[in-house]
């Protein structure tokens, strides 16, 4: 029985999907979990797995295509089947694919064209006009009649085709889907989600020292932070929480997203159940996690399920900065860089190891005073960091 291959939805509120490449030709067989081609969403480029056996047959969307979630876009079949009738012709209208006819959809175009060569309604034009345009090739719409009741005249159409024409205007650069869709969500969020932001500086000292106990190699910062992070949440549930259709919703499970720079954005990779995964799994989730998103080669289950995200530009020497929260996560936490200061530590002046974190927050979800009592408890846990990592 023919498998049909349909646009998954790999994130919520996903409308589309673009085919970036087929892994497979048509024809060519198939086994269960291997990678059959890679889709585009405005998070990540994710490799979408074949979920049978078969032969690849009928594909009706092509590279390039943006198609619609839920929609067929091939069959698996076995061998000697034929997949099921084809579905309407696909017709690119941009963003989307829709089925319609191809006729109808020439028509609006051939009507606007003949528009485009009559005056605007109620306008007269002179007979010499008229032929002096045709020759000249002047768009009377865009003349401006000066004889009587606004005619347009002979010498209307002659100073329009002596006039300079316009410079053509400067060519918009074009956005990948990633980043035209990515600054669609960050729009989105900064102008709905009522934010509120909370800052601290910290000692990293002790972040610093379990580091290099547990080798600078295996480990980073932000590792660490994942970890101490995923377990002071799981104590702050309102923290971890999720504001959908009008409520809040408590999330079962501490799935930390850690923000990843890639080309024409940054998407948010997911380590599930962080406060539960030894730091040694989470470094290496990490990791691979950032090599696949920098290859371009991440999987829907990668960027699926975040709750909280972890956001770090320390590695870029930015003390503090403000994160926009990823919705329908209620908080996100931009960590700046570690950087000696100055300061007080038992009323004496010392220089310390210091990190500034500034916590994001959707009112809607969680108040200041809850996310005041979270960002304590989170300092606190990085003054002791030993005491809150699976080892």
């Amino acid at each position: 029985m023919a498998t049909s291959v349909v646009m998954p939805a790999l994130e919520m509120a996903q409308e589309t999907g673009k085919i970036v490449s087929w892994l497979k030709k048509e024809g060519e067989s198939v086994s269960k979990g291997e990678i059959l081609l890679e889709v585009e969403t405005d998070k990540a480029v994710v490799e979408i797995e074949a979920t049978a056996d078969g032969l690849l047959a009928g594909v009706k969307s092509r590279e390039g295509d943006v198609v619609p979630v839920g929609t067929t876009i091939a069959w698996l079949v076995a061998p000697g089947e034929q997949p099921p009738a084809d579905a309407p012709a696909v017709v690119q209208t941009g963003r989307t694919t829709t089925t319609a006819p191809t006729e109808r959809a020439a028509r609006p175009q051939a009507a606007t064209t003949a528009a485009a060569e009559q005056p605007k309604s109620g306008v007269q034009v002179s007979p010499k006009a008229r032929r002096l345009a045709k020759e000249k090739g002047v768009d009377l719409t865009k003349v401006r009649g000066t004889g009587p009741d606004g005619t347009i005249t002979s010498e209307d159409v002659l100073k329009a085709a002596e006039a300079p024409a316009a410079e053509p205007a400067t060519a918009a650069s074009t956005l990948s889907a990633v980043a035209r869709l990515m600054a669609e969500r960050t729009t989105q969020s900064w102008t709905q989600v009522p934010h509120f932001f909370l800052v601290r500086d910290l000692d990293a000292g002790a972040l610093i020292d379990l580091r290099e106990k547990l080798g600078t190699k295996a480990v980073t910062h932000t590792d660490l932070l994942v970890a101490i992070t995923a377990k002071v949440l799981a104590k702050h549930p309102k923290m971890n929480a999720s504001w959908e259709t009008g409520n809040v919703r408590l999330n079962p499970n501490v799935n930390i997203s850690v923000a990843m720079a890639v080309q024409d954005g940054v998407v948010g990779a997911v380590i599930p159940n962080a406060d539960k995964t030894k730091i040694t799994d989470i470094a290496s989730q990490r990791k691979e996690l950032t090599e696949r998103a920098r290859g371009g080669k991440l999987k829907p289950a990668d960027v699926a399920g975040g709750t909280f995200t972890i956001t770090n530009l320390g590695m870029y020497n930015v003390d503090a900065f403000n994160a926009i929260i990823a919705p329908p996560q209620a908080a996100i936490l931009a960590v700046g860089r570690i950087s000696d200061r100055v300061v007080a530590v038992n009323g004496q002046p010392a220089v310390r190891p210091m990190m500034t974190l500034t916590l994001s927050g959707d009112h809607r979800v969680v108040d200041g005073a809850q996310a005041a009592v979270f960002l304590n408890d989170l300092a606190e846990a990085i003054h002791a960091p030993a005491n809150w990592i699976n080892a």
